[in-house]
């Protein structure tokens, strides 16, 4: 029971972050799909583009990471490994998980920090609107910061491969770098579609591989973030894929209702800082319970969904 209970708690969590991470990319798509003419392009990628976001993007995505923090093993190693349920691939797995936690946990940090000190947001706490007065000062600042002082304590501390680590620190700081890059430019994209809406100069099929494109900048965030919950793929693959599909059904059926709760993406956004700090406390070695990632952040959503329905009462009210 205590066994069963657990799988099904990480995979709450696994579920409840791959859907509130996925909001910004919902949104995205139903802007896209709404320019769109072509019928056939857009069941194309309602269809299609499900199994690609399950099965393509957060099935190979995973193994990618676990190439990436071994890459001896060989990309189809990494792929071998991870579906297998026996103690040899429990090993490799194990092996490599400090330098996982490490590359995910600086990318997920920067991620959060990014947010709270650049990012436009609605602000749900009230230290929210301070920092970002002044954030885009100094978040690069902290960026710089956190990177030097994660190289020194894997300089300080008694750990195995600490070249290793430093690398992989190196790798997540790149990495949230150029994803960013490409958000950045996907949202003017975005925007130009948006306003040119059916005159736009882009063929509805471009349009679907942008979103493609697009769905796979976003995954990184969530699938980076699945590690905190648990290293085992298939558990990863089932909690971001039922989460994918969801989001993909609320594109289409509901995103009006999305866009209503506006504080979602500040729990997202939280749940994404502190599993970012697990994540770096256990490439450091410190045990984390199994139970800590999902309920925080079930705790973190829970708490804006609320404040986002009773913000909506009162604009119902007035």
């Amino acid at each position: 029971i205590s066994a069963m209970f657990e799988i099904l708690l990480i995979l709450a969590g696994l579920i409840i972050f791959e859907i509130v991470m996925s909001i910004d990319n919902a949104v995205v798509n139903a802007d896209v799909l709404a320019s769109m003419k072509s019928r056939r392009a857009r069941r194309f990628f309602i269809t299609w583009g499900i199994l690609f976001a399950v099965f393509v993007v957060r099935g190979l995505l995973p193994s990618v990471i676990v190439y990436l923090a071994d890459p001896s093993i060989g990309l189809w190693g990494a792929i071998q490994v991870i579906w297998q349920f026996n103690p040899a691939a429990s090993d490799t797995v194990l092996a490599v998980t400090p330098v996982i936690m490490m590359g995910g946990g600086m990318f997920l940090v920067l991620l959060w920090a990014h947010w709270l000190f650049i990012e436009d947001k609605n602000f749900g706490l009230p230290h929210e609107r301070y920092i970002q007065k002044y954030g885009a000062v100094w978040f690069y600042s902290v960026a710089a910061v956190l990177l030097v002082g994660v190289l020194i304590e894997i300089n300080a501390s008694v750990i195995e491969n600490p070249m290793h680590l430093a690398l992989a620190a190196a790798v997540g700081f790149s990495v949230f770098f150029i994803t960013q890059g490409f958000k950045d430019n996907a949202e003017k994209i975005e925007k130009r579609l948006i306003e040119s809406g059916e005159h736009s100069s882009m063929s509805d099929w471009a349009k679907v591989a942008f979103l493609e494109v697009l769905d796979v900048a976003f995954s990184i965030d969530s699938v980076v973030g699945a590690f905190a919950f648990t290293t085992v793929i298939p558990f990863i693959l089932i909690g971001s894929g039922v989460g994918a599909i969801v989001v993909r059904q609320l594109t289409v059926a509901g995103i009006d209702r999305i866009r209503s709760y506006s504080y979602l993406k500040n729990g997202a956004m939280y749940s994404v800082g502190f599993l970012g700090i697990v994540m770096l406390l256990e490439s450091f070695g410190v045990h984390v319970s199994f139970w800590i990632p999902p309920v925080v952040t079930i705790g973190f959503v829970g708490y804006f969904f609320w404040k986002s329905v009773e913000e909506n009462k009162v604009s119902s009210a007035l």
